[in-house]
């Protein structure tokens, strides 16, 4: 007699899974960086309900790319060991749902947005999702060193989001908002590839320690940090922010420098300052939007 073998059913996905999916630590980031850029635009708080729908609207876009992006880098998210328990890997959400969630999600966040906020908030968010996932995650990621300077873009689209919300149109200070953190990106990134080579070397990502050395990435994160500073003190001269806000991106500019040059001192052989480095850019750019509201 012939037993049939019994169909196990994968697990069935819970709402945490789809949160991680998202990648919930980027999102409040970015939405923290948008809502940031909205207090400065309304100097104060906006209307409630334009800052709730545009902050929930960015947080399903930008969720929905990076579920696009867990979908497409499934393959190699295998490989690196701070990817492997993401929900697409481990058959908690099957590749299908995860890619049919992530275009759900940006489409329904790009005629949320149009409808309750305006269109071209709307657009602006449209933007940063696309070019997350066709530039660097389709294109860049896997063939050039640059995948994270040009690709940073991305990230940088949301106090663009939160300052059209407000203000219907763009200027200047939205714009060097978007400079300042495509700028911090590389120094803020490169800082973690330096001590996760490994990772990047298995899934043979053409990341810049592996393909030009850490010699040369230490070097271009002193240049990429200097730059990221004269960016920020660049917006106290759009009038948008105030005295407070110059002297802090000074004094937190000076430092974020300083860490880039003991990394840069630091042997190739060690990795402790890379460690240092990536831990201050965060609370470097989150002092700086922080600084911005005050």
């Amino acid at each position: 007699m012939v037993e049939h073998a019994r169909v196990i059913s994968p697990p069935k996905a819970s709402v945490k899974d789809y949160i991680q999916l998202m990648k919930p630590g980027i999102v409040v980031w970015l939405m923290i960086t948008a809502f940031s850029a909205m207090v400065v635009a309304a100097h104060g708080i906006p209307p409630i309900s334009t800052m709730v729908w545009t902050l929930m609207g960015l947080g399903l876009s930008a969720g929905g790319a990076h579920a696009v992006n867990m979908w497409y880098d499934r393959d190699i998210d295998r490989i690196m060991k701070r990817t492997q328990n993401r929900p697409v890997v481990t058959g908690k959400i099957s590749p299908e749902q995860a890619l049919a969630f992530g275009i759900a999600a940006g489409l329904v966040s790009f005629i949320g947005l149009g409808v309750l906020v305006n269109w071209l908030t709307a657009s602006a968010t449209l933007a940063g999702y696309l070019f997350y996932i066709f530039v660097y995650t389709m294109w860049l990621k896997r063939r050039s060193a640059q995948n994270i300077v040009i690709g940073g873009a991305a990230g940088a689209f949301p106090p663009i989001v939160g300052w059209t919300a407000v203000t219907h149109q763009l200027g200047w200070a939205p714009w060097l908002m978007f400079l300042l953190i495509f700028l911090w990106t590389p120094p803020h990134f490169w800082s973690l590839a330096l001590y996760k080579q490994d990772d990047y070397r298995r899934a043979e990502i053409p990341m810049m320690p592996i393909v030009r050395g850490p010699r040369v990435t230490k070097a271009q994160n002193v240049v990429y940090a200097v730059l990221t500073v004269l960016a920020s003190v660049g917006l106290y001269f759009t009038h948008t922010v105030s005295l407070i806000y110059l002297v802090s991106a000074i004094v937190l500019g000076v430092v974020f420098v300083g860490y880039t040059v003991r990394l840069w001192l630091e042997p190739d052989s060690e990795t402790v300052w890379a460690k240092k480095t990536f831990f201050f850019s965060l609370m470097y750019i989150a002092g700086l939007f922080v600084v911005m509201m005050i």
